[in-house]
């Protein structure tokens, strides 16, 4: 990781960096490469779940909340979860989100796998792990500048951006297939299988900086949120 200076990347740092630069380092090729595994996990539990609801009810509207499940969670805790990524332990916060994710995940998938399911129970827990991606996302992002130096960065944030695409394109697929030649439990149990890489992952990554800590002037909020509030409002009047 580079020094701890606010500079730019020289121009020599620039030309040597390319769109595969960020996979020299270890860390963030093994964190990167996970994410992705699990992302695609996470599209086939989707799609699997879609499926399952309209083999369990298949009104429209109750089919369509499969969808408000795992949406509504990125409306109600992206923000707060950006403000936690910044005042907290992220490597330890990330690791027992993910463990918890799995264990999740993996009652679900014996529900499913025991016939138990229902449309409530199915709701529930599609709420559930779209929460638990709501929540580790923002804390994901802000430790990828301390797994690649800084003239990696940009190139690590596009990979991060088209890994999420591969993953959505992917996913959704895969699940179809393998609920047609499987049956309707498989994706479940590959979501949850899926999910193994990142938790064995995250505990290669060592926290680099200090977490910011909250600003009690501010109402404990976060740093960031105080530094808007007294600094670029004063700048806007």
């Amino acid at each position: 990781m580079s020094s701890g200076t606010n500079q730019a990347p020289s121009t020599a740092e620039v030309a040597k960096s390319s769109p595969w630069s960020p996979f020299r380092h270890v860390n963030f090729a093994v964190l990167w490469t996970a994410t992705v595994i699990a992302n695609i996990g996470t599209w086939m539990y989707n799609a699997a779940s879609g499926w399952l609801m309209t083999s369990l009810n298949p009104d429209p509207f109750i089919v369509s909340m499969v969808q408000v499940a795992t949406t509504l969670p990125i409306f109600l805790f992206a923000i707060p979860a950006g403000a936690l990524a910044d005042i907290i332990d992220k490597r330890k916060f990330l690791i027992a989100a993910e463990v918890l994710t799995t264990a999740v995940s993996a009652v679900f998938a014996a529900i499913v796998a025991l016939q138990l399911t229902t449309p409530i129970n199915l709701l529930l827990f599609t709420f559930l792990i779209g929460a638990a991606g709501a929540i580790t996302a923002p804390a994901w992002q802000s430790i990828v500048p301390q797994l690649v130096p800084r003239q990696d960065l940009q190139p690590a944030i596009a990979a991060n951006s088209v890994g999420f695409n591969v993953s959505r394109a992917v996913g959704p697929a895969l699940g179809g297939l393998i609920v047609a030649w499987i049956g309707i439990a498989a994706p479940f149990w590959l979501n949850v299988a899926s999910n193994l890489g990142i938790v064995s992952g995250y505990p290669r990554y060592r926290r680099g900086a200090v977490a910011f800590r909250a600003c009690t002037r501010c109402c404990d909020c976060p740093c960031g949120e105080y530094y808007r509030r007294r600094v670029l409002d004063r700048r806007a009047v």
